[in-house]
């Protein structure tokens, strides 16, 4: 089966090809005669119907600093000339992304989306995995100061984190004593219109924070993050590295619960993210992690993605 895929991304240019998910995806579609094309989610256009987008087949290669080669610019009838659409640029998670998932919903039954744009658009990270509170750290979400002050009190350690950023983007680490909590609360409060989160500090994450990945509601594979000297950030991107690991029995109890959950949606490729026992985010926009899984763990991850993919295009809808 040779699939018309269209990659809804970053730049090509600015990607690390080392560790980027997204690129070893494109890998693997191109050794299965997948054809691919490449365009950035403001391309998109609505008209009589039809969703577009100027784009650019594209081949790729391993080779640091020539890993792309882009052939003539095409205009894409998203439904008429794609199978598949990957929706696979990094948040924020803002308007122009909400409005990404409302124009590329349009084209669905006849293309599949991957993920699904409106059980992406429903479900940011660090909303969506309040429906699993039960597993959760304490957690507040809120815009009020005095709210985080009585919250600060009671566990006395804190991490304060945006709602919609990513990559470990202005995570902060609030002591028992430290002072600036008001201040920090307001600067969020400026920066941000909407509400923030605040979370008990789990000191685990000196151990790791773990990321599972799950493909079409089942665990493929799972590396640990080890935030660097002084840091509590473990996310890759903001230096942490990654170690190998398996599941704990209560890690495996998350996954039975939330897997079923995830295939229902059509949310085939997530990243979840545990510390300590303790479920913090469900990753559904742009999940990353599935280069260095496959390195530790002997696995192929974009393998098992374009399995879950054709099947359902096999399917049909």
């Amino acid at each position: 089966m040779s699939l018309r895929v269209a990659v809804q991304m970053d730049p090509m240019e600015k990607i690390k090809i080392g560790g980027d998910s997204t690129f070893a995806i494109m890998l693997t579609a191109q050794e299965r005669g997948h054809r691919l094309w490449h365009y950035q989610a403001g391309d998109l256009s609505y008209r009589d119907g039809k969703v577009t987008a100027p784009a650019r087949p594209v081949t790729v290669q391993r080779v640091e600093g020539a890993h792309f080669r882009f052939g003539e610019p095409v205009i894409l009838d998203l439904r008429q000339d794609a199978d598949v659409v990957l929706m696979r640029q990094d948040p924020p998670f803002d308007l122009a992304y909400i409005t990404a998932t409302h124009l590329l919903e349009r084209i669905q039954p006849d293309t599949l989306v991957v993920n699904d744009p409106a059980a992406v658009r429903n479900s940011p990270e660090k909303l969506f995995v309040l429906d699993y509170a039960h597993f959760m750290p304490p957690t507040l979400i809120t815009r009020r100061i005095e709210d985080v002050r009585a919250f600060h009190a009671e566990h006395g350690e804190v991490v304060v984190k945006p709602l919609y950023g990513n990559a470990g983007t202005a995570v902060f680490h609030v002591g028992k004593r430290d002072a600036n909590i008001a201040a920090l609360s307001e600067l969020f409060g400026q920066v941000w219109r909407e509400p923030f989160m605040v979370q008990a500090f789990l000191p685990a994450v000196a151990q790791g924070d773990k990321r599972i990945v799950l493909i079409d509601g089942k665990v493929a594979g799972a590396i640990n993050r080890l935030p660097r000297e002084g840091e509590i950030r473990s996310n890759l991107a903001a230096g942490g590295r990654a170690a190998a690991t398996d599941l704990t029995p209560r890690e495996q109890e998350i996954c039975d619960e939330l897997g079923p959950e995830l295939a229902r949606r059509g949310l085939l490729f997530v990243g979840i993210d545990v510390i300590g026992g303790y479920l913090t985010e469900i990753n559904v926009t742009s999940p990353t992690g599935i280069v260095a899984i496959d390195q530790f763990n002997g696995t192929d991850t974009p393998a098992m993605i374009w399995d879950a993919v054709e099947a359902k295009v096999a399917n049909g809808p």
